[in-house]
């Protein structure tokens, strides 16, 4: 009526191809086969097994779990394909690398020589995790019984037919112990064990498996006529037997054979319930033509004692679950197969892998998890750097860059911590930074305030000693007038600096850039206001009366409030549209906040610095015009060496105060300011109060008309 048998495809082709003439049903158990897989080319075949349509997710779940990303295949070449690309897909999705690929022809002629290849290519590659499929009885399981023992501490993932490969063996330093298999799960079928602990040869006759194994097991003879066992005590069960000689569980195979008969005999008392094509009865048997039990068999369905749903209708086909077996060797080569986890593909993203990881015997020599990676993870505060030509799982481990973290393993791009904050040490955490500023206690702010004060104790000191020698030759021939206004603003201009220095606000802000260019306005106006003073006195020996009417009116001495208020109406026009302000510089120092003054309008910055400028080049000019003027105190030098300290500075500030920031940048310019006011200071100054301090004999008329004459 029908026919039950393997589904290795040289095997099932014979019968396909003769019981297919007469639509004879062949359902065939053990692993799926994909050339079986044609209802247009086998009507009447119908497998048992259920394709593995989620073996490679399972799979790679599996190494996703156990965080391996450097695994190799073993496949066998032709009828696997179609797993190949499933597996591929899969690991390319999850970031797995295939670290190297063998495809083993199934009929491939044996040879010595290319076993040693194939095992040299997996033995000296570092994965330490390779997946095996395809068929047992191919080249591929004969060359698998040959790297046994010449490929140790390997860990094998394949699926349940492999049990068979190692099933007779010893488990004594194979290379087989410890690896992982996914057999469909099915349930347990009570009364096989029951069965297998009574069933004897003398009980089944006719069963030459049974006989064999009763004359290697129980010493009992084998009749060579019959293949029978003679001799032998009834005695003897095989469950008596060790794991690896015969287990009495039943395996997935058995499992398909036992539904496969039960579904013949659904089929069967579905035609005789229904009375269908009750034709000759021939010695008290009814004979139905097996074609007929193709229309019913498609729609058979039942419950096993198991409780498992059977029916070969693939739409009725649930998604398979998969038991996770794992080999365990005892001493003495005793293996042992335990389940360690189940795969269920109907289950969530996240909860279809279930493993008891405690169960699981590795073959690893030291017992622990093995790691099978191309690279070693990298740490919290790396990241990863992808090495060229070689797979995404190769990769260096670089440091992440300033001021980014990374708090994971194996992180492909490093996170920026905001602004306010910074990077720790480790670069694993972002910390908050300090607010700070240039501060009265910091050293540095410390020692500008203390010079800037410092210089102006000493510019007062020299207002009191011209004050006091107001009548003398020297003070009254360097115009006292303009001395003492000079004097005011170099004192106003040292402590003008002292807003640089603190905690920033609106007020300071606003103070530290009108103050400043106001004072040295003042300042360099009364530079040239003195230096044309001494022009129109030595230059010109015989003045007009309007010329000499100038002098003496003191008209020159407007230049300076001119020159202020010119200045004033700049800061005017900064402040009305883009005042200072306070700012932030969260860049420039590690771990700190810089609060400082933000210029505003920039161009209005750089047109009260530029106004300052033009009038520094102009006295400067004038006062180098007049350098070599018959002046008995050289007054004119000393304006022209003063002018070029004071543009020295500022020329050499434009540059360094861009090329700096942060504090230093707000150093940088107190600095400026208090060694161009030094400048004017000493170069003016200095050399006056030499002589009316230290050389009195030379600060009287006498000594002036004496060194007149003498010139």
């Amino acid at each position: 009526m029908a026919a039950i048998t393997a589904t290795k495809w040289d095997i099932s082709s014979l019968f396909v191809t003769f019981l297919g003439l007469y639509r004879y049903p062949l359902l065939t158990f053990g692993p799926f086969e994909p050339n079986l897989n044609d209802p247009g080319k086998f009507p009447s075949v119908y497998q048992m097994a259920t394709k593995d349509s989620s073996l490679a997710l399972g799979m790679v779940s599996l190494m996703v779990h156990f965080r391996w990303n450097w695994v190799g295949l073993v496949i066998s070449e032709e009828k696997d394909v179609q797993f190949l690309s499933e597996i591929v897909r899969e690991m390319e999705r999850n970031s797995v690398c295939v670290a190297f690929m063998e495809m083993i022809p199934v009929n491939h002629m044996l040879d010595m020589n290319d076993n040693d290849v194939y095992s040299s290519q997996i033995g000296t590659n570092s994965a330490k995790i390779i997946i095996i499929y395809g068929d047992t009885d191919s080249s591929l399981g004969v060359f698998f019984r040959r790297w046994e023992h010449v490929l140790p501490w390997r860990i094998w993932v394949t699926t349940s037919q492999w049990e068979v490969t190692t099933s007779m063996q010893h488990f004594i330093l194979d290379s087989f112990h410890g690896t992982l298999i996914f057999s469909q799960h099915h349930g347990e079928i009570s009364t096989f064990k029951d069965f297998v602990k009574t069933v004897t040869p003398s009980k089944y006759p006719e069963d030459i498996f049974l006989a064999r194994l009763w004359e290697k097991y129980f010493n009992c003879a084998l009749s060579d006529a019959s293949c029978k066992v003679e001799n032998c005590s009834s005695r003897g069960s095989l469950e008596w037997l060790p794991w690896h000689h015969f287990d009495t569980a039943m395996s997935i195979s058995s499992y398909h054979v036992y539904n496969a008969v039960y579904i013949l005999a659904h089929t069967l008392h579905k035609m005789l319930v229904q009375q269908v094509d009750m034709q000759a009865i021939k010695n008290g048997r009814r004979k139905y033509p097996p074609w007929k039990l193709n229309s019913i068999i498609k729609n058979v369905q039942f419950t096993n004692p198991s409780g498992d749903s059977v029916t070969l209708n693939p739409s009725e086909k649930l998604d398979v679950e998969y038991d996770i077996l794992n080999f365990w060797n005892f001493p003495q080569g005793l293996g042992y197969k335990v389940k360690v986890g189940t795969f269920s593909p109907s289950s969530p993203p996240g909860q279809q892998l279930s493993l008891l990881e405690d169960r699981i015997e590795w073959n690893t020599g030291d017992g622990e998890t093995p790691i099978s990676v191309c690279s070693e993870s990298c740490g919290p505060g790396f990241r990863k750097s992808l090495q060229e030509g070689k797979a995404i799982c190769c990769f260096d481990c670089s440091p992440c860059p300033n001021n980014e973290i990374s708090n994971d393993t194996d992180i492909d791009q490093c996170v920026k911590c905001p602004d306010d904050q910074y990077a720790n040490t480790e670069r694993t955490h972002c910390l908050q930074k300090s607010e700070t500023f240039l501060a009265y206690e910091n050293p540095l702010g410390m020692t500008l305030a203390g010079v800037a004060l410092c210089l102006c104790m000493l510019t007062i000191l020299i207002l009191g000693v011209f004050v006091k020698h107001q009548n003398t030759p020297v003070v009254k021939a360097n115009n006292s007038t303009l001395s003492y206004t000079l004097l005011f603003s170099l004192t106003f201009c040292f402590l003008c600096s002292l807003l640089f220095i603190g905690q920033p606000n609106t007020a300071t802000c606003i103070l530290q850039q009108i103050t400043f260019g106001i004072v040295f306005t003042v300042a360099v106006s009364t530079v040239l206001a003195k230096t044309i003073t001494v022009v129109l006195a030595f230059k010109i020996t015989t003045p007009g009366r309007w010329m000499r009417g100038l002098l003496k009116s003191g008209a020159l001495k407007f230049i300076i409030p001119i020159c202020s208020v010119t200045q004033i109406i700049f800061c005017g026009i900064w402040l009305g549209t883009s005042p200072p302000f306070v700012d932030t510089d969260a860049h420039s120092e590690h771990g700190q906040i810089i609060l400082l003054c933000n210029k505003g309008s920039v161009t209005a910055f750089y047109c009260v610095l530029g106004y300052l400028g033009a009038l520094s080049i102009g006295s400067f000019t004038v006062a180098f015009l007049a350098r070599n003027l018959p002046d008995t105190f050289n007054e004119a030098k000393y304006l022209t060496f003063s002018m070029l300290v004071f543009c020295s500075v500022w020329v050499t500030f434009l540059p360094v105060y861009h090329s700096t920031n942060g504090k230093i940048m707000v150093a940088v310019e107190v600095f400026s300011i208090l060694a161009s006011s030094a400048g004017l200071l000493g170069c003016i100054f200095f050399p006056k109060c030499y002589i009316i301090l230290m050389r009195p004999d030379k600060n009287s008329i006498k000594a002036m008309r004496d060194r007149v004459q003498w010139k």
